[in-house]
């Protein structure tokens, strides 16, 4: 089973994904950087803190770059 990075992108630079998950394929990847995004944002918003322009990159484990999206994608707008 492949092996997937998320890689978390700020203002001050890369925080990199050490250790990786093990998933079926890109499609479970993006799911989890949805809900890595989601949680990382909620967490933030606990604190009084804004980090929906971050984004989060997926890479493969030759650090290939599968996917990149921002965090405030992964919310779903209702106005």
């Amino acid at each position: 089973m492949p092996v997937f990075y998320f890689n978390v992108i700020n203002t001050a630079g890369k925080i990199c994904d050490p250790e990786g998950s093990e998933l079926a394929n890109i499609e479970i990847a993006e799911a989890e950087a949805i809900l890595d995004a989601r949680r990382l944002m909620s967490d933030a918003i606990l604190e009084g803190r804004d980090i929906s322009g971050r984004s989060i990159e997926i890479c493969d484990a030759t650090g290939d770059i599968l996917r990149t999206g921002l965090f405030k994608s992964a919310l779903n707008r209702a106005d």
